[in-house]
């Protein structure tokens, strides 16, 4: 399943930072590495797995392998947690709607005790 490969590339935080910097422009194995303390087959391991993930494409010009970020692959990521959202939606007026009625009491007593 993809959004299973897409969260497992997603759950390393050096692979979270690649991306980062993936966001911001095209990068070679190499320039990925001189980011990293960690050897160019473990920046290549993690990119595979990115690439797995379906979160960069890998695009071969000359010699060189350029890694790019492929952001609508965030976007299975984001269906999936926007789900929850109307759980957070429903507690949230649940809150909004107690704290009115809070106020509203408050108010009522007062103009009670007048």
């Amino acid at each position: 399943m993809h959004i299973q490969e897409t969260f497992r590339a997603l759950a390393d935080p050096t692979r979270r930072e690649i991306l980062l910097h993936l966001s911001r422009q095209q990068m070679t194995i190499g320039e990925v590495t001189e980011k990293f303390e960690i050897t160019r087959a473990a920046v290549k391991k993690h990119l595979n797995i990115l690439e797995e993930g379906q979160l960069i494409s890998v695009h071969v010009q000359g010699r060189e392998r350029i890694n790019r970020l492929e952001a609508q692959g965030l976007s299975a990521v984001s269906d999936w947690i926007g789900y929850f959202d109307q759980f957070w939606d429903q507690h949230l007026g649940a809150l909004k709607n107690a704290v009115e009625n809070s106020e509203n009491a408050k108010r009522q007593a007062i103009k009670g005790k007048i």
